[in-house]
């Protein structure tokens, strides 16, 4: 799964085929049908590769719910990071490989034995998942320098707007644009606050 990986690293995910692994291993794609039925699985065993690579810090997993899932959440994040191409994997199916298994247990077992319900077990695990995925679908195959000229273009043409015809834009314009990773900070901050809300409304009722 190494090659089929650096095919999406490098050329994006879809190059990845049959064809395309075999040629990268040098070997003759009639060998690779004898382990995989086709290109759909072949992404899933790819999307569980992804997933494999995730790993989290003990010490803050060990800690408050709320750590436990900022942890979960940065440590799929940094992952996807390295791995820009393969975050649509991700979002276009539910993964359900071993390491996907093992990921999900982890982040659901954490949260009931913390006193979640079910129900908002469940809804946390999904929300925060596809807040991660969100932001690292948004990096796509963009790299920091083109990040960075993106960002310099777009404030720049926010500087010059009419501040009489856009005030309140004039207003926040040194603010802007956020950096991405600040913007999934700030709305992990949001999904947890509101989890507590939530958890706290189950305590009382």
């Amino acid at each position: 799964m190494a090659a089929a990986l650096a095919i999406v690293d490098d050329e994006g995910l879809d190059a990845l085929s049959l064809r395309a692994l075999a040629q990268r291993l040098g070997s003759g794609t009639a060998t690779l049908y004898r382990h995989f039925e086709g290109r759909s699985e072949l992404l899933a065993e790819v999307a569980d590769r992804v997933l494999g690579e995730v790993r989290v810090d003990a010490d803050a997993v060990a800690e408050g719910w709320e750590d436990a899932c900022r942890e979960l959440a940065r440590a799929l994040f940094r992952v996807l990071c390295r791995h820009r191409n393969a975050a649509p994997l991700l979002a276009q199916r539910i993964p359900l490989g071993p390491h996907a298994m093992v990921q999900r247990e982890r982040a659901l077992a954490l949260l009931l034995e913390r006193g979640f319900s079910r129900e908002l077990a469940v809804g946390a695990y999904t929300t925060i998942s596809r807040h991660v995925l969100g932001y690292a679908m948004q990096l796509g195959g963009s790299t920091a320098p083109d990040r960075d000229r993106e960002a310099a273009e777009v404030s720049a043409q926010i500087d010059s707007l009419d501040g009489r015809r856009f005030p309140a834009t004039a207003t926040v314009a040194d603010l802007m644009p956020v950096p991405i990773e600040t913007e999934f900070e700030f709305g992990l901050d949001l999904i947890i606050e509101g989890l507590a809300v939530l958890r706290g409304r189950e305590e009382t009722a």
